[in-house]
């Protein structure tokens, strides 16, 4: 049994999806769970949606009318105008209707799930009716019905005794039978309300079913050869990794690499599943292989940039030593804001940390911290990572940068730069 994620660069369009038929043919044999993201930048579509709802811009409208051109575009050029899957769609963005007639009331995570989650739904709709229509016989899977989450809203917690019970009582059945094709990033509370998993998502997604299903192996589907040594959107010169271990893959992820969701790899090293990254322009190609067999030497450094960052200098009013007691204080403060750290450092009289930059997340975080804490912050930065390194290509890397918070370790660089 294998499962397949597909990103939403390889939907972005007609001829995206028919690609993603013509590989899924070739495993016409196999049990195949098929987890697929919104398509193309609907996300950030459905973000800026959100903003404009929530406060209430005049072109509320328009940004919704656009998005849904954009899918009707593609189900134009797929399907002739008699078939099933528009009424489908229709239906499903009615969810979108009914919440932006109404004034926003609820909190901005929870209308954010709400709004950006009709973008998997959409899109494994379209899907699901184009294998079929190939003769590729496919059932659609709502994941809020199997992913079960808490109440953190773009952040949801899964449930896994709750989640893997109700995996491991359908899906089997249903694999005997069919292809199945679900939603990545979402889940579902108890009370029903849609969560999402956080940014890029679906990875993580792919790897709960994996986990609970028992798969042979993982594969996700980019739009690059592989795991790269760096983000080739930023340098010329990247090399691939035909295969990393499961702890090196952890480490790029938590300190940013995009190309894997940050807890992907933890359930499927738990359960000894290979995860392959593999192009989805060139199915045959070998990609990455994310196992327990990784590198013992590395030719070139890795090098993770984490853009639009803030860095917040945290002090006690009283010019006293930072203490575990101050630090505790701290903690409890991000963790009630949802605010992860990437990067920190303690002073004698000051505890600095860099964190992604949301502005509601960061001005609700910033209230806290004023009532028992003088703070100083920046905003604008990037935090560059490098792995495996050597100080003369840090250098070159830095070039005339600011730096303005630094850490070696005996693998890792990390600086924050302006």
């Amino acid at each position: 049994m294998l499962v397949f994620k597909f990103g939403g660069a390889s939907v972005k369009d007609a001829p995206g999806i028919i690609n993603l038929t013509k590989v899924v043919q070739k495993y016409a044999d196999q049990q195949l769970l098929i987890v697929v993201s919104a398509m193309g930048k609907t996300t950030n579509a459905l973000e800026k949606l959100t903003d404009a709802y929530v406060n209430q811009i005049d072109d509320v409208h328009q940004i919704y009318n656009d998005i849904k051109a954009y899918h009707y575009h593609i189900l134009d050029e797929l399907f002739e105008p008699t078939h099933q899957v528009f009424n489908d769609i229709e239906n499903t963005f009615v969810e979108i209707d009914w919440m932006i007639e109404d004034e926003p009331h609820d909190d901005y995570d929870f209308i954010y799930d709400q709004i950006v989650s009709i973008g998997e739904l959409v899109s494994t709709r379209i899907v699901t009716a184009y294998l079929n229509k190939e003769g590729i016989n496919s059932k659609w899977l709502d994941v809020r019905g199997y992913i079960h989450t808490d109440n953190t809203y773009r952040e949801g917690v899964v449930d896994w005794p709750k989640t893997r019970e109700h995996i491991e009582q359908d899906i089997p059945a249903m694999l005997e039978n069919s292809m199945v094709v679900t939603q990545g990033f979402l889940g579902g509370t108890s009370e029903n309300f849609t969560t999402t998993l956080g940014r890029e998502g679906s990875d993580y997604t792919a790897a709960i079913f994996a986990a609970c299903l028992n798969a042979a192996s993982v594969t996700t589907w980019k739009d690059v050869p592989g795991i790269l040594n760096a983000d080739p959107k930023y340098f010329t010169d990247t090399v691939k990794f035909d295969q990393l271990s499961y702890t090196e893959a952890i480490e790029m992820t938590y300190y940013g690499a995009g190309v894997i969701h940050p807890k992907t790899i933890k359930p499927l090293q738990n359960a000894k599943i290979p995860l392959l990254v593999k192009p989805f322009t060139d199915p045959d190609a070998m990609g990455t292989v994310i196992s327990e067999i990784g590198l013992q030497h590395y030719a070139k450094p890795v090098i993770i940039l984490k853009q639009d960052q803030v860095m917040v200098s945290i002090s006690a009013k009283d010019y006293t030593f930072i203490t575990e007691d101050h630090l505790s204080a701290v903690f409890s403060l991000f963790a009630a804001s949802h605010v992860k750290i990437n990067m920190m450092q303690v002073s004698a009289l000051s505890f600095t940390v860099c964190f992604d930059y949301r502005a509601e997340r960061f001005n609700h975080l910033l209230e806290q911290l004023k009532q028992s804490f003088n703070v100083k912050y920046n905003n604008d930065l990037t935090i560059i990572t490098v792995r495996h390194y050597k100080q003369d290509e840090l250098k070159a890397l830095i070039g005339d940068r600011k730096i303005l918070l630094e850490q070696l370790s005996r693998n890792t660089a990390q600086m924050v730069v302006k």
